[in-house]
C-alpha cells in the first residue's frame, strides 16, 4: 500500500506555493523604486513635448 498522506497539509503546501508567486508576481510588477518611476515620468513626459512639438496646424 502506499504512504498515507495528509489532504490538509497538501492543500496549505499547494496555497502557500500560489501565495509565493503571487508575491513574487507582484513585486515584479509593481517593486520599483521612486528614481525608476521618477525616471519614466520623465522620459514619457519628454516624449509627449517632442511628439507635440513636431505636430503641424491645420
Amino acid at each position: 500500500m502506499g504512504d498515507v498522506i495528509n489532504l490538509r497539509s497538501v492543500r496549505k503546501a499547494k496555497a502557500r506555493a500560489a501565495a509565493t508567486a503571487q508575491a513574487a508576481e507582484n513585486r515584479a510588477r509593481f517593486g520599483r523604486t521612486k528614481a525608476e518611476k521618477l525616471a519614466d515620468a520623465q522620459e514619457k513626459s519628454r516624449a509627449e513635448r517632442l511628439l507635440d512639438g513636431a505636430k503641424r496646424e491645420d
